[in-house]
């Protein structure tokens, strides 16, 4: 068990300066208070005013003056401005932290330092669109409530992904995809998005419908340019979206399915879902972005630092 410290409170001050005027010395007074005396020395050598000497309540004053209970993005605004500029770009206070002490070679913030900034001005202020800093935008922290699984459907060819290599398990191998669509609330909008689970490098087109023909035609045509060590095989879940996947086997790829209920096996493009909605949300009209804006997004998407990469990004590590 280690030595418990206590700080001097205001009863110990006034001791102090009541001793002092008796001329006890530095080691009497240390006993009297049961305290070490470099701690009595310390205390009157850093809280004793130049024209009054020490004296309790400008000692404790001087105390509280000097410790600091606000944020360290509060007292650096350098700091602040390079944080909220990358909570804009839509970084994470993860990323932000992680690529700050990989730039700078040594911790500058701490992710909690930024959530705990961002969640306090939200309790200060009470303007809650400080929370469209963070990634998911609530307002406050806790669980929600998870919502249902896909919807099974027979599949003609359908392997199950308990038959899919070890390989792509452990993401060591490069090679190993996975896709599914992107939704938005207004209907017939999607964004069909393709996840390689080593780099977690996304590729993504806009269909103009979601047949089973145009999925699996825009998944060869973003895989084909790829070179051919780099397509192995390829999950989905089981929607009839994903029905023509025998289209794929072209190109050398193998196809496997998640289990009915259960789109968590193929969690690295639902994260990568999740991310992209940071960026693009639910409510967004696919109609108002620009092909340019759209691959100028999908681009911050893989410029992104991850921590699973040692904050290098998908872009970076795919390129290698």
């Amino acid at each position: 068990m280690g030595t418990t410290y206590a700080q001097l409170s205001i009863e110990d001050r006034c001791r102090i300066a009541g001793l002092q005027e008796q001329g006890r010395s530095i080691r009497q007074i240390a006993a009297a208070l049961d305290r070490a005396p470099s701690t009595v020395a310390r205390e009157i050598k850093r809280n004793a005013g130049r024209r009054v000497g020490y004296r309790p309540a400008y000692a404790h004053e001087q105390t509280r003056a000097r410790r600091w209970k606000g944020s360290k993005l509060e007292r650096d605004e350098s700091l602040r401005r390079v944080v909220l500029d990358r909570l804009g770009q839509g970084w994470s206070p993860e990323q932000i932290a992680g690529r700050l002490a990989r730039e700078q070679a040594k911790p500058s913030v701490s992710h909690e330092t930024i959530y705990r900034f961002i969640y306090a001005q939200i309790a200060r202020t009470k303007d809650y669109s400080w929370r469209n800093y963070l990634p998911r935008s609530k307002s406050k922290r806790g669980c929600r409530g998870r919502r249902g699984g896909s919807s099974t459907s027979f599949i003609e060819g359908r392997i199950p992904l308990a038959e899919r290599p070890a390989e792509a398990c452990d993401r060591q191998t490069p090679g190993h995809w996975e896709a599914d669509l992107m939704m938005f609330a207004k209907y017939g909008q999607a964004i069909l998005t393709v996840h390689e689970r080593s780099s977690r490098i996304l590729l993504a087109a806009r269909p103009d419908n979601k047949t089973a023909y145009l999925i699996a035609e825009l998944i060869e045509q973003l895989l084909r340019p790829i070179p051919s060590q780099l397509r192995r095989t390829i999950t989905f879940d089981n929607g009839t979206e994903f029905a023509r996947h025998s289209r794929l086997h072209r190109l050398d790829l193998k196809t496997f399915f998640c289990d009915p209920y259960a789109p968590w096996q193929k969690g690295g493009i639902e994260n990568a879902i999740g991310r992209m909605r940071r960026l693009i949300p639910r409510k967004t009209d696919l109609a108002t972005i620009s092909d340019r804006n759209f691959e100028a997004l999908l681009q911050t998407y893989n410029a992104t630092p991850r921590k699973c990469l040692d904050f290098r990004t998908p872009a970076e590590l795919f390129l290698e």
